[in-house]
């Protein structure tokens, strides 16, 4: 069966990871999260003192980023598979408020970017991939097969984060929230380096008002679209 490489971008909390663990498990793709990636690089960050609310030592980081090692591993009693950072399972801690207010701070760094995206390129040499991001169309695989944009109000992003991490039993305030999607959104499209743009081959998917299993099934369609090319 022809197989296809699916890049989905957009801004934070708009559902682009849920949307691609449903794709990978619908079609049998690999799944690869590379928030999960930049995430896991800030978590050790850091541990190891390198950035904090105001501090960001980038010489520091760069000079240990061949300590970094990153991979995901498959936890069936998940469902996905679980970010690894040097060898442990960091996927609750990388969802923190504390690693969200620092992450893009850190993907705006040229070396961590550089470094991720050739491993980006690597796990989808041989196609059959869905991988969910912010330069995913445009840098990672400017050649994909089918590129999707995902966006939605702040306000709706930020109501989302905010009864995710309620659920997980998180002390946290949705004005905290609110002020962490705009700046990141801020943050994201302004970088020097790959900032968040929309390629000129995506498809834009607004779900402020859709259900997980609407935006599915549009989705699937253009999927479908695409497999009888």
């Amino acid at each position: 069966m022809k197989q296809l490489t699916i890049a989905i971008d957009g801004f934070s909390s708009t559902g682009k990871s849920t949307l691609a663990k449903q794709l990978a498990k619908e079609y049998g793709y690999i799944y690869v999260d590379t928030g999960a990636m930049y995430r896991a690089v800030t978590l050790f960050a850091m541990q190891n003192g390198f950035v904090s609310p105001t501090h960001l030592d980038v010489d520091s980081l760069v000079g240990a980023i061949d300590q970094i090692e990153l991979h995901f591993q498959y936890n069936p009693s998940l469902g996905f598979a679980e970010m690894f950072l040097n060898g442990v399972s960091v996927e609750q801690e990388i969802r923190s408020m504390a690693v969200s207010n620092l992450v893009s701070k850190i993907a705006e760094i040229s070396a961590v970017r550089s470094l991720l995206v050739k491993q980006q390129q690597a796990m989808g040499l041989n196609k059959g991939i869905v991988m969910d991001g912010r330069d995913i169309g445009t840098v990672v695989f400017p050649d994909a097969d089918l590129k999707l944009f995902m966006t939605a109000s702040a306000e709706t992003r930020a109501q989302r984060r905010y009864d995710e991490l309620l659920a997980k039993g998180d002390s946290v305030t949705f004005e905290a929230i609110l002020q962490n999607v705009q700046e990141r959104d801020y943050i994201d499209t302004h970088r020097e380096d790959s900032p968040l743009v929309i390629a000129e081959d995506a498809i834009e998917i607004d779900n402020s008002y859709l259900t997980r299993e609407e935006q599915l099934a549009v989705v699937i369609e253009l999927i479908a679209e695409k497999l009888a090319e």
